[in-house]
């Protein structure tokens, strides 16, 4: 089903063909469309260890993502870019990438990059992940709302789960 990955970090740059996110969430918000309307979370470094498996990889036919800045002005930065060789190194992501258009110049605030994953084989929301979600799908929906309600504040991480929420790793 169509679905997308949303990465939350502190801050994010593009610089000529690499964009760096600074600050990045532990864990990465997943969610579906009608009819549907799923949602969960997946750890990050998860996302980007699965980046070539499957059949129809993210190595093989790079996903088209947005990355959106908010300004500490208020303001808002976008670019939409095609994403390649990911490396995450603790808390901070860099993709080689070929930008579409738009720029994020001046923005200096929390980041959030929006991936497009149809047909990602190990996500919740993949054929291969129908059983999984299914025996988690109580605590994602939980986790969901709580998730929903803690971004309110354009720097907070996601919770792992529910409360009381464990740590995330």
């Amino acid at each position: 089903m169509p679905s997308l990955f949303v990465l939350n970090s502190r801050g994010a740059t593009l610089q000529g063909d690499t964009l760096t996110l600074t600050g990045v969430s532990l864990s990465s918000i997943i969610f579906a469309d009608r009819p549907v309307r799923s949602a969960g979370h997946q750890a990050t470094a998860d996302v980007i260890a699965e980046w070539g498996s499957g059949e129809d990889n993210f190595v093989k036919n790079p996903p088209n993502a947005t990355v959106s800045v908010l300004g500490k002005d208020g303001s808002i930065k976008d670019a939409v870019v095609v994403l390649k060789n990911p490396k995450l190194e603790g808390d901070q992501l860099t993709f080689h990438v070929q930008t579409l258009e738009g720029d994020l110049a001046g923005a200096d605030g929390g980041a959030a990059l929006f991936i497009d994953i149809i047909g990602r084989p190990f996500t919740p929301m993949s054929f291969a992940g129908v059983a999984r979600r299914s025996a988690f799908r109580g605590a994602m929906y939980a986790g969901a709302a709580y998730g929903a309600a803690a971004y309110y504040h354009p720097y907070a991480r996601p919770a792992c789960g529910y409360y009381p929420y464990p740590p995330c790793y």
